[in-house]
């Protein structure tokens, strides 16, 4: 299976420097749209690191436990983004000074890393389930990496800090909603099914 492992540690490469110039640029802007979306791929970087680890493991990972970290995980996102959207409606009652042009830089790093992420996923994704689900995923985030750079232009144009509160409260509900129906609509190869294809034959 090395044929695989090599893609998905290029992936979790990747996604690893779309989560430290999110979550670094975010904190120093103040902005949330990238705090938001860094978070999400805090979630992307767990997945890819188990999906990794399968790969990795001479006996790789059995199938249960790959559908129990998914499971896990999914929640942890959910909790963390209820956590998040808190925040958010905090921001948006008192909002504080946004360095624009950060969120726009970032944002367009993190759309580049996702693409980046899907495509190398592209062809083992056709062979494996839970692969697959991560190239579909990383195809959004790629869209969605582009939220914060919309807030930061919002913030350039208008001088309202409030914009990136506003695309941020729609970054937390899109996970939100997304988180769901990928649980919802994949418990057949993730939760409950025993046909995932992870680790060594």
């Amino acid at each position: 299976m090395a044929h695989r492992r090599k893609p998905l540690a290029a992936a979790l490469a990747l996604n690893t420097v779309v989560l430290v110039v999110e979550l670094a640029g975010g904190i120093q802007a103040s902005s949330l749209s990238l705090v938001v979306d860094g978070v999400h791929n805090v979630s992307d970087e767990v997945a890819l690191g188990f999906l990794v680890l399968a790969y990795a493991l001479r006996a790789g990972l059995s199938g249960r436990l790959l559908r129990a970290a998914n499971l896990f995980n999914s929640i942890g996102l959910l909790a963390i983004s209820g956590l998040l959207l808190w925040r958010v409606l905090e921001r948006l009652s008192n909002p504080v000074p946004v360095l624009g042009l950060v969120p726009v830089i970032a944002g367009i790093v993190g759309a580049v890393g996702n693409w980046g992420v899907a495509r190398v996923l592209r062809e083992p994704a056709r062979e494996d389930a839970a692969i697959r689900l991560a190239y579909v995923h990383n195809l959004g985030d790629t869209l969605l990496s582009l939220a914060p750079v919309a807030a930061g232009i919002l913030v350039i144009a208008s001088g309202q800090a409030i914009f990136d509160s506003i695309v941020a409260l729609v970054i937390a509900v899109a996970i939100v909603v997304t988180t769901v129906r990928s649980v919802v609509g994949s418990h057949r190869e993730l939760l409950w099914a025993d046909n995932v294809v992870c680790g060594h034959r």
